[in-house]
């Protein structure tokens, strides 16, 4: 049950980023703990959230970058 409990705080992550845009680097860090977590029980790891990640940090990090 541990894996549906994740997908669904995934799926609630995923909601509040599409509401609440001024959190949006809260919540990819939460998208990335929780892949985390899915990693760590063993558990296959869903390629668009892997994506989603990916796109997330890469971002947060060409925004880091621009602020300098």
């Amino acid at each position: 049950m541990a894996f549906e409990r994740l997908k669904t705080e995934i799926g609630i992550l995923l909601t509040e980023m599409q509401n609440e845009p001024a959190d949006a680097h809260e919540l990819a860090m939460q998208v990335h703990a929780k892949l985390q977590e899915l990693k760590a029980f063993g558990l296959p790891l869903p390629k668009d959230l892997v994506d989603l990640d990916e796109a997330l940090r890469s971002q947060a990090e060409q925004e880091r970058l621009l602020t300098r």
